[in-house]
């Protein structure tokens, strides 16, 4: 476990203001409340994060380390970074205490690069594993609810054939308790039915607790306008939502990139001011990998490393926060 040095338990952080060209991402906005259908900082003013998501920790944990993050948030200009802890299929349920390790170390190293970080249970059938994820959040709450980096993800991707009423959100709602008994308003984004797509049915009967957010995930060569329309009817309804997770190719990490569905989905988020992370940091041979095979788990990266879907993806980070920082 890293030392957080400076940063101290028992309150929310607070650190000495700077000017606005050397403040960390947290040190500008802090903390993070939904406020209608966008997010806003501690200021009121509404906040877009972009970043990377990490792959299945089980299986790509060599990349969960402190050089990783601060070589996304320097050189991939991340303002946030999103974990995948494992649950089944060898992750936690099967060595809870080594993959718990690797979040904690990826939250911890956020936390140092004043970066913003999610907390996410990497699970198709989290409503089955509820006692073990109540368990899991009631500590990262307790350890990390006092720093406004944290964001909670309880339920990664629900199937298609699970049920919001009956099975998501009474999940949700356990694991939301379970939280706030120690966290009273750290943002929690609360996945959708079918690989969390269906941000609708959620906007129809929503969780009625302060500072909630509705996973949307999208693979650009497979999700197009339909599922752009889908999330319309959600923001028109009063959800706010946060792209926790997406590709640049067809839903099973495969294909080719499509850059134009990529910008057009970009597009659709810059335009409702919402925030993502793209997946995933894997060296994996796939198309959603942003780095190729025999990858250095801790950078740098030049460019013969990084995957057709990386240089898209890092292509619009530097494009935006540049465009942000004028």
């Amino acid at each position: 476990m890293l030392a957080l040095g400076i940063i101290s338990f028992g309150c929310k952080s607070t650190v000495p203001k700077k000017s606005t060209a050397t403040q960390t991402p947290v040190e500008k906005h802090g903390d993070l409340n939904v406020v209608g259908t966008k997010i806003v900082d501690q200021n009121g003013k509404v906040v877009q994060l972009r970043g990377m998501s990490f792959f299945w920790s089980q299986w790509q944990g060599g990349f969960y380390n402190r050089s990783m993050v601060k070589w996304l948030k320097n050189d991939w200009q991340n303002t946030i970074v999103r974990t995948a802890m494992g649950v089944d299929m060898g992750g936690y349920l099967k060595n809870p205490e080594a993959e718990k390790e690797k979040v904690i170390r990826l939250v911890e190293s956020a936390i140092q690069e004043g970066i913003y970080v999610i907390i996410d249970w990497h699970d198709h059938e989290a409503h089955k594993h509820t006692e073990e994820a109540k368990a899991f959040f009631a500590e990262m709450a307790q350890r990390f609810g006092q720093y406004p980096n944290v964001i909670y993800e309880p339920y990664n991707e629900p199937l298609e054939n699970t049920d919001w009423a009956t099975e998501i959100k009474p999940y949700h709602e356990a694991v939301i308790r379970e939280i706030r008994k120690y966290d009273p308003d750290n943002l929690i984004v609360c996945g959708t039915r079918m690989w969390s797509q269906r941000v609708d049915e959620a906007a129809e009967n929503p969780i009625l607790q302060r500072n909630i957010a509705y996973t949307l995930h999208y693979y650009a060569a497979t999700h197009k306008q339909e599922l752009r329309d889908i999330a319309t009817q959600a923001i028109n309804k009063g959800a706010a939502l946060f792209v926790t997770e997406f590709g640049t190719c067809a839903a099973d990490g495969n294909g080719k990139v499509d850059e134009a569905e990529s910008r057009a989905w970009w597009a659709f988020l810059d335009q409702h001011q919402i925030s993502w992370c793209n997946w995933s940091v894997a060296d994996k041979d796939e198309a959603a990998s942003a780095l190729k095979p025999g990858s250095p788990t801790t950078g740098p990266w030049t460019e013969a490393h990084i995957s057709a879907s990386g240089q898209l993806v890092r292509q619009e980070l530097l494009g935006k926060a540049k465009l942000e920082k004028q």
